[in-house]
């Protein structure tokens, strides 16, 4: 590559991560931006006072949404553009504290420091890497000549900028991380966690052998554990919401001029000998591709259509859970596994079996003498997926179903009938309708079914009038006038990002918090429409009362008194089987007795999972001594460590520094992310984008 090539390539945007520490978004790290954001009107907002102005918000918004595209090949879809915004903003936030905290520990790089760096024995890696050779030696010639070439003026100014930043970062770390050491116990414990192997028997006596209705409790014992336990029953301040989602659903006019729109570029195509390929850049939301596609994946629709077409063709638009789609076919394959396409009648199970197979059994007969399959399934199956097309469930491949479903529907003949299956869900009448081999090769436009901006707008409209009219007079009445259907949000605290049941909207939460019981709010756009509330319970910072928790009182002493049961059976089975565990259900049936096989303590269990009371006693115990009883997460364990590496001496000290700079690491990135936590927290943050991009 030229070297004026190569230093031009510094220019674009440049990813700076300092350890993995400091990943502060340089997307918005131009040399000059801190200063930028001073002295300018019309802000969207500011951070301690340093005002960031709606013009420079909307630059670097515009830049990390050509970032996004540069990587993913796709823009930001508009129903995720409001939490895009709020990354963005966070960016900026994060990254003015910063230059302030610089500010405020006095440190600063000097032009000699920048120069040293950048014209040293080791240049920063962002420099480097487009001078090294396929050997990896680095040409330190080709790099001071592209430094000295005076067209690279403006290259090698971003780039003294960015080493800057980087240098200032890295005094800033110094300064933070001067108090953080190890020691040589968490050194060696990390150690431990991942090079030493074991194994172990083990009995497990589960707390779901003892039903609910086995084991009296009286109301005194549930008092007293709630006198005891009080810190088990505070509450943070908490808000619940009643809402109306207005959802920016597509239309079916919006549908229709999506539809009609590939039907038109489908007319130009055969007027015009461009590409697919071109028109796929133009006219498709999806970049270009050449896919293999299973029939598995396709609509009944778009399967009949490929199967149909000659080599080379378009066909559609055809509607698919992508949106409305224009297909070249290309040509067919052979697929690996074979697919079968059936339909089915689901007789759901209930309590009483007899009853579902005698229904199932009707049904079935009534096909045998000739019914529609089609009808039967819409009127009596309760899968309502497939009921609504006739019980057909499309191709799929072995291993798709439950099994039973799967055995019968692989097995099955086309055409057939089979009798009832009974799988967990109930009885199933199944008919296999094809068999496949093949898969499609194809290229596609696909246009995704949108809410269209007049739908948009008419959809915010109605939400603003609802607000309007719910705060004049009251929300369930108008919504019920207006035959909204009125949904309430489980609790969230303050610090929820996202309300249940609404959504990503910081500004709901803030308003719901500031404001008291039966406030109704103004319209707030979220990702897919708009949403109007009211604050429909208001809970205080305190301790619930007795009577509120009760039942959760009552599963607590529930627990605790199983735990009781499960240890003291647990000694019952070591006094009586001693060494060999394996006789343990002898004592007691249900319990279960197990080898885990090799596992370290920095991974899961075989079997159990991440159980760290199991884990932590494997490390301890004498190897081939059985356990006391361990309380575990599910229930209570005696367990018998089979085998166990030892700890060497040798291998700790060669790899002790890695070891150390990994603990090093993890502490210095949980120390950053609660002092930045912190500093925002403490920190005087005004968000008024909302008066620039709505709520």
């Amino acid at each position: 590559m030229p070297m004026m090539a190569k230093m031009r390539s510094l220019a674009p945007w440049f990813i700076l991560s300092v350890g993995a520490i400091f990943v502060l978004f340089m997307v918005i790290s131009d040399s000059s931006i801190m200063e930028s954001f001073k002295g300018r009107s019309n802000n969207v907002g500011s951070v301690n006072g340093t005002d960031i102005s709606y013009q420079e918000f909307s630059k670097l918004l515009d830049r990390a949404k050509e970032n996004q595209k540069a990587q993913t090949g796709k823009d930001i879809d508009e129903d995720n553009m409001d939490q895009f915004r709020d990354q963005v903003w966070d960016a900026i936030v994060t990254q003015t504290l910063i230059k302030q905290q610089i500010d405020k520990y006095g440190i600063t790089v000097s032009d000699q420091e920048v120069a040293d760096i950048i014209l040293g024995e080791n240049p920063p890696e962002f420099l480097r890497q487009n001078f090294v050779d396929s050997t990896g030696r680095f040409n330190r010639q080709a790099y001071m000549q592209a430094i000295r070439e005076p067209r690279n003026k403006a290259a090698l100014i971003q780039a003294e900028d960015l080493v800057k930043q980087q240098r200032l970062q890295e005094k800033l770390q110094s300064v933070l991380f001067a108090s953080i050491n190890v020691s040589e116990n968490e050194i060696k414990r990390k150690f431990v966690d991942q090079t030493i192997n074991m194994s172990s028997d083990y009995v497990f006596v589960d707390l779901n052998n003892f039903p609910d209705n086995s084991i009296s409790i009286t109301n005194d014992e549930l008092k007293k554990y709630y006198d005891d336990n009080l810190d088990k029953f505070k509450v943070v301040p908490q808000r619940r919401l009643k809402y109306v989602l207005f959802m920016n659903a597509a239309s079916s006019a919006d549908s229709l001029a999506i539809e009609k729109n590939l039907e038109s570029v489908l007319e130009t195509m055969k007027k015009d000998t461009s590409s697919f390929e071109s028109f796929v850049k133009t006219y498709s939301a999806n970049p270009y591709s050449k896919d293999t596609i299973g029939l598995n994946v396709l609509s009944p629709a778009a399967i009949t259509l490929l199967e149909n077409a000659k080599p080379n063709s378009v066909v559609g638009p055809v509607a698919t859970q992508e949106g409305y789609v224009l297909y070249k076919y290309i040509t067919s394959v052979a697929a690996k596994d074979p697919l079968v396409r059936a339909s089915h009648i689901l007789i759901q199970k209930t309590n009483d079996d007899a009853k579902d197979l005698s229904d199932a059994m009707n049904i079935y007969n009534q096909l045998q003498k000739g019914a529609d399959f089609a009808k039967l399934a819409r009127e009596y199956s309760k899968d309502p997926g497939s009921a609504a097309r006739g019980g057909d469930l499309g191709y799929f491949g072995k291993g798709s179903m439950v099994k039973e479903f799967d055995d019968a529907a692989m097995s099955g003949k086309v055409g057939e009938v089979l009798k009832p299956i009974k799988t967990s869900y109930g009885y199933h009448i199944i008919k296999v309708t094809a068999r496949s081999n093949s898969k499609f090769v194809v290229e596609k436009i696909v246009n995704p079914i949108k809410a269209s901006p007049a739908t948009i707008e008419k959809n915010q409209n109605d939400a603003n009038d609802f607000a309007y009219l719910a705060q004049k007079s009251s929300f369930e009445k108008e919504a019920e006038l207006m035959k909204y259907k009125v949904l309430e949000t489980a609790p969230f605290n303050e610090d929820a990002v996202y309300v249940p049941g609404i959504g990503y909207n910081k500004k709901i939460t803030e308003f719901a918090f500031a404001n008291s019981l039966n406030t109704i709010g103004e319209s707030y756009r979220v990702q897919n429409g708009h949403v109007v509330f009211k604050i429909s319970d208001v809970t205080n910072a305190g301790v619930k009362k007795f009577e509120e928790v009760r039942e959760y009182v009552k599963s607590l002493v529930l627990k605790d008194k199983k735990y009781a049961k499960a240890i003291a059976i647990a000694k019952d089975i070591k006094s009586k089987v001693g060494n060999d565990l394996s006789k343990a259900n002898s004592v007691f049936q249900q319990a279960a007795f197990a080898s885990t096989g090799n596992f370290t303590a920095a991974g899961s269990v075989p079997g159990i999972g991440k159980d760290w009371a199991f884990i932590d006693n494997s490390l301890k115990l004498p190897k081939g001594s059985v356990s006391e009883p361990i309380k575990g997460q599910r229930g209570v364990y005696l367990i018998k460590v089979t085998q166990r590496t030892d700890y060497d001496k040798a291998a700790y000290q060669l790899q002790r520094n890695s070891f150390r700079d990994n603990v090093l690491m993890e502490k210095k990135n949980t120390y950053f992310n609660q002092w930045l936590a912190k500093l925002k927290k403490d920190s005087k943050i005004v968000d008024n984008r909302y008066l620039f991009f709505g709520k």
